[in-house]
Parts: structure tokens; C-alpha cells; sequence
């Protein structure tokens, strides 16, 4: 299956401005809003259904969304067929130091793997490491010393720059500094949880096809977003079940 689909977006809608008002700033032609960091119903730690995603999605203009739920892959790969925006297959993964992503994945990295396996067996597949919210306490952010090893391996292709879940604008700042140090390109993702999360950051790139362009792309890119980790509202709902998936 391929990791990437490809429909069209609309534009945002006036709503998911009131949440986000950097979506009403124009994209230059050529250029997409890729989001590089969200959740869904398949994490365990998110309810977002595919309906609610779908509404998400449309709401907040994302062209490109990077699914990284917790320790699978099925929802990205099910969510593909489904959802208005092109899709890349991510996963968050939990290692023994911290946690790391990977995206363009083919298939599922197994839980209980270290650090370097996980690398390894993202770029077996053609895909890309990606460092989620590094130097952050209060996630499972990767041990600074074992982030300085795999960076000193080259096993690290991008670091998250800005994590919109993140309220403590050093952290970003941080992380943004040991990007430029290393000479690697920068994300940004909403870490969405919730529905109304999505819009919350994003990268604002050209237009890519593949690893390669989206790297390229991030070191063109602009960085949009500000912090956003609102409590979900409840309401009365039913999330369909994953087990079976």
C-alpha cells in the first residue's frame, strides 16, 4: 500500500480560525500544510474517530497529515483510503530511553525494540526518523544522551522543532537550536489528541512526493503555530472499537 494518498483540501473554515488564526494566512502557490505529529482512536490515548478526523481535516484546510499513533500503524493505513488530505503513515513508538517516530512506513515497528533497532528498521523501509517533542519532562522525550548518539550515528533524518502540545516556548527554542547544530531539518506537528486540535501547528512546505521531498521541503518550510492543549468537551458518543484492526 502506498503510505501517501492525495485529494483536495478546502480551505479553512472560519470556525477553525477562531481556534487557530494562523490558518486565514495565505499559502504560496505550489506550497501544503503538513501537519507532522497527530493522534487518533488507534493511540489509546485519543478518541478521535475517522468521522470526527474527516471533519478535522476539512475544517482546518491540513493538505497533508502525518498519522503517528501510539505503537501501530493500522489507523494510518485504514485512514488513508478515507480522509480528504494525502496521508503518511507514521508511528510513535515508545524505546526503553524515550520515544521516537517514524514516517513513510510501510508496516508496523514492533513494541520493545531500543533506539537503534527502531532507526534501523524505519530505514529498512524507506522511511524516515523523526524526533517528537525532544528535551519536553514531562513526555516521553528521548534521553539527551542517547539523542546525541544517534545523532552522532546519523540515524536521526528530523527533529520536531515545534510541538504545539508543548507551553513552554524554550523547549521549542530548544529543540529548534540542536536542529541547526546538527544540520537537521525541522517539524511541526499539533500532537492533535482531539478533533479541534488539528490546525494547532503545522509546517507551510513545497509541495513534495516521497521521503526525500518532504525532507527537502522541511528545510524550505515555514513553521506555523502556537500552543493548543485544550481538555476534550464530552459529549455523548460511541468510539468504535480497534481490536479487531
Amino acid at each position: 500500500m502506498d503510505p501517501v494518498s492525495s485529494r483536495p483540501v478546502p480551505a479553512a473554515t472560519d470556525q477553525a480560525i477562531a481556534r487557530h488564526p494562523h490558518l486565514a494566512e495565505p499559502l504560496p502557490d505550489g506550497w501544503v500544510r503538513v501537519d507532522c505529529h497527530s493522534h487518533t482512536m488507534w493511540s489509546g490515548d485519543a478518541t478521535t474517530t475517522p468521522d470526527e478526523l474527516l471533519e478535522a481535516v476539512e475544517a482546518s484546510g491540513i493538505d497533508v497529515l502525518c498519522i503517528t499513533d501510539h505503537s501501530t500503524t493500522n489507523g494510518a493505513f485504514e485512514l488513508a483510503e478515507q480522509l480528504p488530505c494525502r496521508v503518511i503513515v507514521g508511528e510513535e513508538l515508545r524505546t526503553g530511553p524515550g520515544e521516537l517516530m517514524g514516517l513513510f512506513l510501510k508496516e508496523r515497528i514492533p513494541f520493545g525494540v531500543g533506539p537503534v533497532e527502531f532507526c534501523q528498521r524505519v530505514r529498512a523501509q524507506g522511511g524516515i526518523v523523526y524526533v517528537p517533542h525532544p528535551f519536553d519532562p514531562t513526555r516521553n522525550a528521548m534521553r539527551e544522551d542517547v539523542l546525541v548518539q544517534l545523532a552522532d550515528q546519523g540515524l536521526i533524518d528530523a527533529i520536531e522543532t515545534f510541538n504545539a502540545k508543548i507551553s513552554l516556548r524554550h523547549l521549542n527554542a530548544r529543540a529548534a537550536s540542536f536542529a541547526e547544530e546538527r544540520d537537521l531539518p525541522g517539524g511541526a506537528g499539533s500532537d492533535a489528541h482531539i478533533p479541534d486540535a488539528l490546525g494547532a501547528g503545522y509546517v507551510e512546505m513545497p509541495d513534495f512526493d516521497g521521503p526525500e521531498g518532504f525532507l527537502a521541503g522541511l528545510r524550505t518550510g515555514v513553521i506555523r503555530g502556537h500552543h493548543f492543549d485544550q481538555a476534550r468537551v464530552w459529549r455523548p458518543r460511541i468510539v468504535p472499537s480497534t481490536k479487531s484492526t
